[in-house]
């Protein structure tokens, strides 16, 4: 199979093509043939060396998301069958014709969606419904700040926060993402370039902020918790690091928590997998949510699209059609 490889650690132009042998299902696994593959930041982490695949997953194929048709099942699968069409979280390996995914880690393509819509699906929603509903136990009536309000990520959040009755503020770069994320649902988005969120924010305060920034916003998004808030961190592009008073923290009775996806074990995404199912999959249905991508690629252009998610142009997801 044709398949995109880091070859080393460094910029988007160590993604070369090159040929693998087709990979073969374990006995809970099923092979997948790729239609498409989404592109997220996990992937530039790891073809810079931040972020090793997991044990079991290809080292040095990136790709953590992908739709496409079941060609083969593994002995302990028992729900699908070569021809049904999926989307499906992975460890590794979506940049590529073929890849093997945990079988209880795959849903069905939504109705009506293409591949490549589907394709964009797994690790944000997965990421979002984990850590805004399921760790900051976002209520219906509450409101939640998403900073990257036009990642990937963000515009997920948004859709689904207001799916299930919350209130949505955002955060983004320039009036035009800004625009995009009131489009999708957010009450107010605040272009973190010209406008401080803190300020704008602090009389009324926010429930539950969602936050992939880190460093110095980290003090501010203290300061405009609602008592019983809850911050949850699932990224630090901005730095690890941060001051925050503790006694803020006591007084407010706010909760500080966070995860990563990828090393999580199986058991804890395929029941991640079947709430998603249960919770998210009748709102994509009933048409409350919808995909934005903002460009599809070839498989062979894996570095351009790269190029594209580390320029922060973009809005919404960017997928490999392959």
């Amino acid at each position: 199979m044709h398949a995109i490889i880091i070859t080393q650690p460094g910029g988007p132009e160590v993604l070369q093509e090159q040929e693998r042998p087709q990979p073969q299902p374990a006995p809970p696994e099923v092979l997948i043939r790729v239609k498409a593959a989404g592109i997220n930041r996990p992937d530039v982490l790891q073809r810079k060396g931040g972020y090793p695949a997991p044990v079991g997953a290809p080292p040095d194929i990136p790709g953590l998301e992908v739709a496409g048709i079941v060609v083969a099942c593994g002995s302990e699968v028992k729900r699908w069958r070569p021809g049904d069409a999926v989307c499906a979280l992975l460890g590794g390996g979506g940049y590529a014709e073929y890849a093997v995914a945990d079988g209880r880690h795959c849903l069905p393509l939504p109705f009506n969606w293409t591949m490549e819509e589907a394709a964009s699906l797994p690790e944000t929603v997965f990421t979002v419904w984990h850590n805004v509903f399921q760790r900051g136990q976002l209520q219906a009536g509450e409101s939640l700040l998403v900073h990257g309000g036009s990642s990937g990520i963000g515009i997920t959040a948004i859709q689904l926060a207001r799916a299930f009755g919350a209130r949505v503020y955002a955060t983004a770069g320039s009036p035009h993402k800004c625009g995009a994320c009131t489009e999708l649902g957010a009450q107010r988005c605040i272009n973190y370039k010209t406008e401080d969120f803190a300020a704008i924010l602090e009389e009324e305060g926010v429930d539950v902020i969602l936050d992939m920034v880190g460093g110095h916003y980290i003090p501010r998004n203290l300061r405009i918790l609602k008592p019983d808030g809850r911050l949850v961190f699932i990224n630090a592009m901005q730095g690890s690091r941060g001051e925050f008073n503790a006694l803020q923290v006591m007084q407010k009775r706010l909760t500080i928590t966070g995860s990563t996806l990828r090393s999580r074990d199986a058991d804890f995404k395929a029941a991640l997998a079947a709430d998603i199912e249960r919770q998210v999959w009748p709102v994509l249905g009933r048409g409350a949510f919808r995909p934005m991508i903002y460009k599809n690629y070839s498989l062979e252009e894996a570095a351009e699209a790269h190029r594209l998610m580390e320029s922060s142009q973009h809005i919404g997801k960017i997928v490999l059609s392959i």
